[in-house]
């Protein structure tokens, strides 16, 4: 495993902690309104990955200042050796946040029977009828619904949450998302945000009265859902 990114302080990722983010680079899917495109797709000229070792020892020079750790990507459960690298970050005292597309639920399982998140947010890319199409054309609904009913029943800390970005995301849309995660704990709508490094191409953000419009068409179904980067 190599780590593609360290973010070394964030007040945002992790809620309730003062963390670092650590990104691992690759993923499954192609989502258009990625913003991370540079991780999905490494490049030539990207910069020299960090070794989990020169990682493990930046998080033991920062025990007592940092209390989290983030691990996002990308899509950090394709390494199979995820579990291991969370191990060591537990062993050092900090908590972990793990951030997934829910596509391997079978790493996912793992990782949660085994205490190894301490909190973790799952991107849930859009309903059931139009998740195909905003994967990038990767078929992946199935293993989705499984992670989210795993996660729901897990006893540990978690948040759905969903990018949304015009023309792919409608209220009817975001409807059917609540009516399938009826009764989860808590759901973050997202702006999209045009990073520069996209996948796609075509995509704007949505009006804010549009996004409140959706949020209140799932708070019947959730009642925690919450608007984020507007």
């Amino acid at each position: 495993m190599q780590i593609a990114g360290l973010q070394k302080l964030t007040l945002l990722d992790f809620p309730g902690r003062i963390a670092c983010t650590v990104f691992l680079p690759g993923c499954n899917l192609r989502c258009p309104f990625c913003h991370n495109a540079s991780l999905v797709l490494p490049r030539q000229d990207s910069p020299p990955p960090m070794t989990v070792d020169e990682l493990l020892a930046f998080l033991q020079k920062r025990r007592g200042r940092l209390q989290g750790v983030c691990v996002t990507g990308g899509e950090p459960t394709l390494y199979p050796d995820l579990p291991d690298l969370l191990r060591q970050i537990h062993l050092l005292g900090y908590e972990v946040k793990l951030d997934t597309n829910g596509t391997n639920p079978q790493m996912l399982r793992a990782i949660l029977s085994e205490g190894l998140a301490d909190y973790v947010a799952m991107d849930i890319k859009n309903s059931p009828a139009r998740y195909t199409e905003t994967c990038g054309g990767v078929d992946v609904l199935e293993t989705v619904r499984e992670s989210a009913s795993l996660l729901m029943a897990s006893g540990v800390d978690y948040e759905f949450r969903t990018t949304l970005a015009h023309p792919l995301h409608t209220v009817e849309d975001v409807a059917a998302i609540g009516g399938w995660l009826h009764g989860a704990r808590r759901y973050f709508l997202q702006q999209f945000v045009d990073s520069g490094d996209l996948i796609g191409t075509g995509l704007t953000p949505l009006a804010p009265e549009k996004m409140e419009a959706m949020c209140e068409a799932v708070r019947p179904y959730i009642k925690e859902t919450t608007l984020r980067g507007i």
